[in-house]
């Protein structure tokens, strides 16, 4: 994935009919899936986050429409690679006794 500041927040206006300084994150998904970047107006100007996967590839939300709504536990998840669509418990507590 090649764009920057620029080329994202046209794709945002132009792809997604949106606004890109409306304080919303866009998440965008490089083609082999383990680059994804995020952009964000904070108030001041455009954010720009970028994560590279070494290993892996992001799970990626199926829509008909290009845009989800994702929760703050979800977005962490898919920034870190879980399947946030099925989420697996990875401490199975004890019982007590």
């Amino acid at each position: 994935m090649r764009k920057g500041f620029d080329g994202l927040a046209v794709l945002v206006q132009q792809v997604l009919a949106q606004n890109p300084h409306s304080g919303a994150l866009f998440a965008f998904r490089g083609k082999r899936g383990h680059l994804v970047k995020l952009l964000w107006f904070d108030g001041q100007g455009l954010c720009l986050f970028s994560k590279r996967l070494d290993r892996g590839r992001f799970v990626w939300p199926v829509t008909a429409t290009g845009t989800v709504t994702l929760t703050p536990a979800q977005l962490s998840m898919l920034l870190e690679g879980i399947d946030w669509r099925r989420p697996e418990r990875t401490f199975t507590p004890t019982l007590a006794g």
